[in-house]
């Protein structure tokens, strides 16, 4: 039976694999989405990761796409209760609100809810941190999202370990629910922002962290081994990967891999798993067949000498 965890001190679980969404809409049309979500479910997958900004980034989209066509998949889907949402406010403007501004939070849930066609939010997120807010006004906008019984769980995402412990007392002193879950980027390439003093304080809190870029743009699917290889959106942060550690830690996942039968975004997300404080990695998928890969995951374990070998190859020296 697959492995299920807590999302901080909430009652919400989850496999430790969160199926990403921000494709949805965007790389992945309404059909391909419909087909990766429901593999996702078929394969043990509980929670679908989006926010309302998805993809506002794209020539002629408004933001709330992905969102539109998760909400179009439940309908069509007929039943809710076996699929947890989590979705984001902080990015997308509506107006001249912006950020955590909290009349902004309490109009953009409504606009996600309507979106998703759903009465209520599993996990909503302060998509960024807005240090231009007072955080008792955020703690009482969150909270009373909460009461309503519009959101389950709240969490942030992009916070430093000393905002997220300022947060957290505003919600305390507020006496409101607090922040269970924190969503900041982690994986074998990028690991500063995480490790040291936010993970202790997530360890410490038990806040649950479930990283975002978990294969690093797709470095670690191994589909990037040399500059020619690079391109797109994302050439840049591939190409510095590249150029860099990137082919030390290709080599040591290439080296696990082969000794499990697994593939290099199974070993990426088994070695998050793995790691203190996560709850669940996020990863997306635009086929069936890499929703297939990803849930590969679950299954996968890791051993010291696994974990030691992607650790010591995974440290910037020099």
């Amino acid at each position: 039976m697959t492995e299920h965890r807590k999302l901080g001190q909430s009652a919400l679980t989850t496999v430790p694999l969160i199926l990403g969404g921000n494709v949805f809409g965007w790389t992945a049309d309404e059909a391909t989405s419909f087909a990766v979500l429901d593999a996702f479910v078929d394969g043990g997958g509980t929670m679908i990761d989006t926010a309302d900004v998805y993809s506002a980034w794209v020539p002629g989209h408004r933001g709330g796409e992905s969102e539109r066509v998760i909400g179009a998949w439940l309908r069509r889907r007929g039943r809710r209760d076996d699929v947890m949402i989590t979705t984001k406010v902080g990015m997308l403007p509506i107006g001249e609100g912006k950020g955590l501004e909290p009349d902004h939070i309490a109009r953009a849930v409504d606009g996600s809810l309507q979106r998703l066609g759903t009465d209520y939010i599993d996990l909503y997120l302060a998509h960024a941190d807005d240090e231009t807010q007072d955080q008792a006004a955020v703690a009482e906008a969150f909270g009373a999202l909460v009461k309503a019984g519009k959101v389950r769980v709240v969490g942030a995402s992009n916070f430093s370990a000393a905002r997220l412990d300022s947060a957290l007392a505003a919600q305390a002193q507020q006496g409101v629910a607090q922040y269970q879950v924190l969503q900041n980027e982690y994986n074998l390439m990028e690991r500063a922002g995480y490790e040291g003093a936010v993970q202790d304080y997530c360890v410490a809190r038990q806040i649950g962290m479930t990283p975002y870029f978990s294969v690093a743009c797709g470095y670690l699917t191994g589909k990037y081994r040399s500059m020619a290889d690079v391109k797109g959106a994302r050439a840049n942060r591939v190409g510095r990967y590249v150029e860099g550690h990137g082919p030390r830690v290709l080599a040591a996942m290439d080296t696990v891999a082969a000794a499990h039968g697994a593939s290099l975004a199974q070993v990426a997300l088994a070695w998050l798993a793995a790691q203190p404080g996560i709850a669940a990695p996020i990863a997306s998928a635009t086929s069936v067949a890499q929703v297939t890969d990803l849930l590969g995951s679950l299954r996968l374990t890791l051993g010291e000498q696994d974990l030691a070998l992607l650790d010591q190859a995974s440290r910037i020296t020099g």
